[in-house]
């Protein structure tokens, strides 16, 4: 163990800062930085590639902070499974690492990046070599393919190292962590460019090109006298608006808990439950779990074992089989161009599936998460009692906290993860732009940093944006 220790002490790490409080333009200023290379990194294609057959999967590059086909195309995915392993290790009580002590804490963050470093390697050779972004087919039976797949898993390791050692830097110069941020930036500069690309898009119904982007579509298809297409474009977004205004409303939704402190008479505070109990880690996995059964559903087709169904050659959306029904159909825009709520009973049907499954998968990985994430009534009750608080008017136990704590955390627990899944499954279904786990995502990640900001900084702001931020 001590071998262990000694190979954890002396990994490569950011240097945290000398103070223990940061201002707030310092940590903007390495916000900003990180978030700049971070988009160049995303622009900076990988050498060597010519088959980048994960460009057409948006929602798992969206849930990993990806973009594909770029140097940094495994995104957080690395830092996020390696981060979920150890939890769940840890919460199911196999590893035992005491997280309430400083050893605990720092043992735990090195196994972390121990384990992102090896799935970063796992992650980069998967995509290489099983074909996701493979060398040009040109050049398969020849010595230079295997060394352009070396030169690509390379790349993508380099790109990982880059992720994992920015997400350290914004976790100790910046705000909030750098997977949040990261996750955020994506969406962002997915809706804005879905929002506002002016550059030629498909063409529109009328025969005419409009742009790419929803607002600029919009007022080119009025001018055109194409009430169909402005129509699509109008409930693109005020559906995006709907689901984001939901969303923000049911994030400060929240149960307190009134608890003293058993050693100082008088004095309470409130123990708030959220009513995303298990914020977005349910729709994530949920998203992450359609996603990888679309990946195994194209490599059968590809091997010429559909069994999952199929993906159309031109658009590469399933068309049949199981795939198909795990796929949100904009029901919103075909209204629109049918000009009737009656479009057949397919859609109808196809939506109410996947809005099943989502809120079901949702759910269940809600309830998995509160148990092996040490997020049920027995860690918390714990929790609280090592923090000095109690009921008021209880003796102080840990049985009662505990009971009292279960009548709120799996209503809470079911009802978010529900919740959460139909947002996600209904923002699809209603066309909003990006992907409704993005939208969630973004929002939620977005809400959490400003909660942050609002919390630590709003003294040592600027007063114009002390204004901006409601203080």
């Amino acid at each position: 163990m001590s071998v262990w220790k000694t190979i954890l002490n002396n990994l490569p790490e950011v240097e945290g800062p000398s103070q223990k409080h940061l201002s707030f333009k310092e940590k903007l200023k390495w916000t900003l930085v990180v978030l700049v290379i971070f988009f160049i990194l995303g622009l900076m294609p990988l050498f060597g590639m010519g088959v980048n057959a994960l460009q057409r999967f948006e929602t798992l590059s969206i849930i990993l902070g990806a973009e594909f086909g770029s140097i940094i195309s495994l995104g957080i995915g690395p830092i996020v499974t390696a981060s979920i392993v150890l939890q769940l290790l840890n919460g199911s009580g196999i590893l035992k690492l005491d997280l309430t002590q400083t050893e605990g804490k720092k043992t735990f963050q090195g196994l972390q990046k121990l384990l992102s470093v090896f799935f970063i390697i796992f992650e980069s050779s998967i995509y290489v070599l099983m074909g996701g972004m493979a060398p040009d087919p040109a050049y398969l039976g020849t010595p230079l393919y295997g060394q352009l797949e070396l030169v690509l898993i390379f790349q993508l390791f380099l790109g990982g190292l880059m992720i994992l050692f920015m997400d350290e830097v914004v976790s100790k110069w910046g705000f909030g962590s750098g997977v949040g941020l990261f996750i955020a930036a994506g969406v962002s500069k997915s809706i804005f460019v879905q929002a506002f690309n002016w550059l030629p898009g498909p063409t529109g119904l009328a025969g005419v090109t409009y742009s790419a982007g929803a607002v600029p579509a919009l007022f080119q298809s009025l001018a055109a006298g194409d009430p169909t297409t402005a129509g699509i474009m109008v409930a693109t977004l005020v559906s995006t608006t709907v689901i984001f205004i939901i969303v923000v409303y049911a994030q400060a939704m929240k149960v307190e808990i009134p608890l003293s402190f058993g050693m100082v008479r008088g004095h309470g505070v409130r123990w708030p439950l959220a009513f995303f109990y298990t914020s977005n880690i349910p729709v994530i996995l949920a998203a992450a779990l359609i996603a990888n059964i679309q990946l195994i559903g194209r490599f059968l087709q590809n091997v010429g074992t559909p069994v999952l169904g199929r993906f159309s050659d031109v658009t590469g959306q399933p068309i049949s089989g199981f795939i198909y029904w795990l796929q949100g159909p904009n029901i919103i825009r075909a209204m629109i161009e049918q000009h009737t709520i009656f479009i057949g009973y397919a859609p109808y049907l196809q939506s109410l599936v996947y809005l099943s499954f989502m809120m079901i998968a949702a759910m269940t990985f809600s309830m998995f998460w509160v148990q092996t994430a040490g997020m049920d009534a027995r860690s918390q009750a714990k929790n609280m009692m090592a923090s000095g608080l109690q009921i008021p008017g209880f003796r102080r136990d840990e049985r009662v906290l505990e009971r009292l704590l279960n009548r709120y955390i799996w209503p809470l627990t079911v009802m978010g993860g529900l919740a959460i899944g139909f947002l996600s499954g209904f923002a699809d279904i209603t066309g909003t732009l990006s992907s409704g786990t993005g939208i969630l995502l973004a929002v939620m990640i977005i809400y959490r940093l400003y909660e942050e900001i609002s919390r630590q900084h709003m003294m040592d702001m600027n007063p114009m944006m002390r204004r901006f931020m409601g203080g």
